[in-house]
């Protein structure tokens, strides 16, 4: 861990928000923007690892090597490790109680050698219970988190728990996204609030924290995962992908800040 540069976390209040799918594109937009084989995920969500899948590594094994645990190597060189890798089959479940869990993410932390990375992403599971909790503690110097919403009331109100979740635990919040934030129209370009919009920016000013960006709707980020095909290398004019692009600029940015401010 001493040789990874920045380390982020990636939460959500609630499921559904498409937080992982955030996390899979966000790291393959820093993989793009000059960070090739300089990039990890850890995928944190024990009891429901989807990383693997929609990068295109189902089946993959984690290799061991004297330095400690090996990571898969997904598309631009991105390192992976997911509890996935250690499942005899992808039908498989994780009956574990709370100590086994810690314990692996424990392990993932501590004996995966992950090498030199410029960034590593933390896909946590939704929520703020044990698999959230015990990262946030074990890795003090977090550069900190990624709040992940959706335009609707429900998330916004769970977004607020995430915020002060990170605070009563000193954890600097990087920014909030909002995803599935409209749709624009591939034939006329028009912007159309499929649901509502703008919650994500107006929740972020209320709590005093970083705007990071919107990401719109495209239904073939939904295809493209499923297939294990990372989006914004197939559709890279996509307005999501372009989405995407500019979240990696303002997230460097508020990295570059919470540096000077430590």
């Amino acid at each position: 861990m001493s040789r990874i540069a920045h380390k982020i976390a990636v939460i959500s209040g609630k499921g559904g928000v498409g937080k992982t799918t955030v996390t899979v594109n966000l790291a393959m937009a820093f993989a793009v923007h000059g960070h090739v084989d300089r990039v990890g995920i850890l995928d944190a969500d024990i009891h429901g690892p989807s990383v693997p899948t929609m990068l295109g590594l189902k089946g993959r094994r984690l290799g061991v090597v004297p330095a400690g645990i090996f990571p898969a190597i997904g598309p631009l060189g991105i390192r992976v490790v997911s509890m996935d890798f250690l499942l005899p089959d992808e039908e498989s479940p994780v009956v574990w109680r709370g100590p086994l869990k810690m314990r692996a993410i424990s392990q993932f932390l501590s004996d995966v050698a992950w090498g030199e990375l410029d960034y590593l992403f933390i896909d946590l599971p939704p929520g703020t219970g044990d698999e959230p909790l015990s990262i946030l503690q074990l890795l003090p110097d977090m550069d900190g988190v990624v709040i992940v919403t959706i335009p609707s009331e429900v998330s916004q109100h769970v977004v607020r728990k995430a915020v002060n979740f990170s605070r009563l635990l000193k954890t600097p919040v990087l920014g909030i996204i909002e995803n599935m934030s409209g749709f624009v129209c591939p034939n006329c370009g028009a912007h159309i609030d499929i649901f509502r919009s703008g919650g994500g920016e107006r929740m972020a000013e209320e709590m005093g924290v970083p705007f990071l960006g919107k990401v719109p709707i495209d239904p073939a980020i939904c295809e493209d995962s499923d297939r294990g095909i990372p989006f914004i290398i197939s559709h890279p004019e996509s307005p999501s992908t372009k989405a995407f692009k500019a979240i990696v600029e303002r997230l460097k940015e508020e990295l570059k800040k919470e540096r000077e401010e430590r």
